[in-house]
């Protein structure tokens, strides 16, 4: 599953404020899916709740909580000083402890097709 943060908090916060019968179980399909890509993480605009969502994902995925190993990738323009500047510690501790991080240089190859 692709998503890119700030779609991902949006739509998991409105389908947890959504009639039951609307429900389309967002927050299940997050922690269980097999790979899960968040793209653009620092982007969102984040308020207590969205943080407490996101940090759920992570924490549940990367400790296997919901009972089976799961993948995660996640890619910001963040800097790590940037990601202890809008992230809790706790969050951050857990991204640059438990995920490889890869930094990639180079021209956006959306502004050199132009």
């Amino acid at each position: 599953m692709y998503q890119t943060a700030p779609v991902m908090l949006d739509n998991l916060i409105s389908d947890m404020f959504s009639k039951p019968d609307n429900q389309k179980n967002i927050s299940n399909n997050l922690l269980n899916v097999d790979l899960l890509i968040i793209d653009d993480l620092g982007t969102e605009t984040l308020n207590s709740m969205k943080f407490t969502e996101l940090y759920k994902i992570i924490n549940t995925r990367l400790l296997n909580q919901n009972g089976k190993i799961t993948k995660t990738i996640i890619s910001t323009n963040l800097s790590l000083q940037d990601l202890f500047n809008t992230y809790d510690e706790r969050l951050v501790s857990r991204l640059i402890g438990y995920y490889d991080i890869y930094k990639f240089f180079g021209d956006d190859i959306r502004l050199k097709k132009r």
